[in-house]
């Protein structure tokens, strides 16, 4: 059965082909018109260069091959923002503040989910060389802004930051396995498995580790945190990070989660996830990444999001095809022919039917053109 796909790949008939291109096209426009430009990496680069700076989180979701040129490992990108930091730090090398953006293909070796696609289109918008709080205002409000373009504006954006479990750590003293597991147990929020897990870990930190859990929420929980956690230099300091945050972003539904480390051993600041109604996980997740470009000659301070183009059309029917209009064989009639040419260029879908073609198989025809008085008019198709 040779028309068979791998599990998790699926082609995009032209329905959905339609509505995918329709909105990368509006959300890219909606990028460009915030001064971001747009970049195309390449599907697959050297292995190390790919996975810079993120850990061992796409590892495992990287597809590897050899290079016959090179006899170097080449990886098929999983996650385009390291592409992207890539070309910030090293072939633009600007000095001042760069805004980038992109939408592309990416492959995993396992789906995210079983409902997801193992080839979904990313499409994100990153800006580099900007330490404060006010580019994490700025990405968060141009995500919000693009779901609301694509039809799927979030009902609720949760704020994390990494730098409160990152100070617990440190205080603590805690080995690197004891890290992981600790880590491991607050991602899926496992209390059992934390309280086991923590049970050697001294005062008060054992305690603020099963704090964070419970502290999800309004903007109240900050208030909680900052009354029950340790007065540590960089918890007070997340915590008036995402103060600040909660003042400036009064027009979005930002919500609290310290306990959602997402992308822990890649952020580390800000990390934010946006819901939509209906959809299971996070429809869209950015956060802070200073540092990725170190490996590519210069450290720079970053902060991006993305989201799966896929999946957003998918949820939304706003972008719906434009109805077309059937007109017949033109051939030498050259009215006709500038006819056709002229609704073209207004944006109109036209169906130019080939000799012995009756009616069209593709875009729904509710118009035709049809000569009257020597004119060529539009009329409804079955006089609707």
């Amino acid at each position: 059965m040779n028309w068979l796909l791998p599990e998790h790949i699926a082609d995009a008939l032209p329905h959905e082909a339609f509505r995918i291109e329709h909105l990368r096209r509006t959300v890219l426009d909606l990028f460009s018109v915030h001064g971001y430009e747009h970049v195309m990496p390449p599907m697959l680069e050297y292995l190390d260069s790919l996975l810079t700076g993120t850990g061992s989180d796409l590892t495992l979701r990287t597809f590897k091959l050899v290079d016959q040129l090179s006899g170097r490992t080449l990886g098929l990108r999983a996650d385009m923002t390291p592409q992207v930091a890539r070309i910030d730090a090293h072939l633009l090398n600007r000095q001042g503040v760069t805004r980038l953006c992109y939408c592309d293909s990416v492959l995993h070796t396992l789906p995210a989910s079983l409902a997801a696609s193992r080839e979904p289109i990313q499409l994100g918008a990153e800006l580099y060389g900007y330490l404060g709080i006010e580019a994490d205002i700025e990405i968060i409000r141009l995500m919000a802004k693009a779901l609301k373009a694509a039809g799927t504006p979030a009902s609720r954006i949760d704020i994390s930051h990494a730098g409160v479990f990152r100070a617990l750590v440190k205080a603590a003293a805690l080995d690197e396995v004891t890290e992981m597991k600790t880590l491991q147990y607050l991602q899926v929020k496992d209390i059992p498995g934390l309280h086991d897990c923590c049970a050697t870990v001294s005062e008060p930190y054992r305690s603020a580790l099963l704090r964070l859990p419970e502290l999800y929420g309004s903007a109240d929980v900050l208030d909680i945190a900052g009354d029950t956690l340790p007065q540590l230099p960089e918890i007070v300091s997340a915590l008036e990070t995402m103060h600040t945050l909660q003042v400036s972003l009064p027009e979005l539904p930002l919500s609290f989660d310290l306990a959602d480390l997402r992308g822990y051993n890649y952020h580390n600041g800000i990390v934010f996830s946006a819901y939509f109604p209906g959809f299971p996980g996070a429809i869209a997740q950015g956060g802070r990444y200073d540092g990725v470009g170190k490996a590519f000659g210069r450290v720079r301070p970053a902060t991006g999001f993305s989201l799966d183009l896929r999946e957003v059309a998918r949820l939304t029917e706003k972008c719906k095809s434009a109805n077309a209009i059937m007109a017949p064989y033109s051939g030498t009639d050259a009215q006709l022919a500038a006819r056709i040419g002229e609704l073209r260029t207004e944006g109109n879908v036209v169906v130019e039917l080939l000799p012995g073609e009756a009616r069209s198989e593709g875009p729904l025809c509710d118009r035709q053109l049809v000569e009257s008085n020597g004119q060529w008019i539009i009329q409804a198709i079955n006089g609707d």
